[in-house]
């Protein structure tokens, strides 16, 4: 059988010469250590090589992967390493990967600005939201420097006081 060049999984184009473990690692939402995991999952589960590259895949076996990644709950990945625990409308430990992934996360931080939490004013406000400093770092915006203050001129009778550049004072007006 001749290996794929590219293949797709859960909507994303891999290149099908990385091995499983690092080619679970182009999905958005699966990192180095989940995609350890799963790999060791799709090794238990569904008796696939982790040393095999991604291209050299039957349709079944890929689809078999496909059914890991949207169930790892159910395939013995732990708890504690899905990204949405006790999600809000299910109230389920779930994983969520792809586009889905961006998605649920505006969602989440628009339900925060919505009900006027603390952390969604700080969304709002594009300030830091999960108690860091602000005082030295993160500063954005260009810096300006040392400007030179502008003379204050007394002011003549009839005009506003206000600041003139000193090099140029105003001339007297002819009646």
């Amino acid at each position: 059988k001749k290996a794929l060049s590219i293949v797709r999984i859960s909507g994303k184009d891999i290149d099908g010469s990385y091995k499983i473990e690092r080619a679970l690692m182009e999905i958005r939402g699966i990192g180095m250590s989940y995609a350890h995991a799963l790999s060791f999952a799709i090794n238990q589960k569904a008796g696939i090589d982790p040393n095999l590259t991604i291209g050299s895949l039957t349709e079944q076996q890929l689809d078999q992967i496909e059914s890991i990644l949207k169930e790892p709950e159910k395939n013995g990945i732990p708890d504690y390493m899905l990204n949405r625990r006790k999600d809000m409308e299910s109230g389920k430990d779930i994983h969520i990967i792809g586009n889905e992934l961006i998605f649920s996360v505006r969602q989440s931080i628009n339900r925060d600005v919505g009900l006027r939490t603390w952390r969604g004013y700080r969304h709002q406000n594009h300030l830091r939201v999960r108690g860091q400093h602000e005082r030295s770092t993160g500063r954005t915006g260009s810096t300006v420097g040392v400007v030179k203050k502008k003379v204050l001129v007394k002011p003549e009778s009839g005009k506003p006081a206000g600041p003139q550049p000193a090099s140029a004072p105003s001339a007297p007006q002819a009646k």
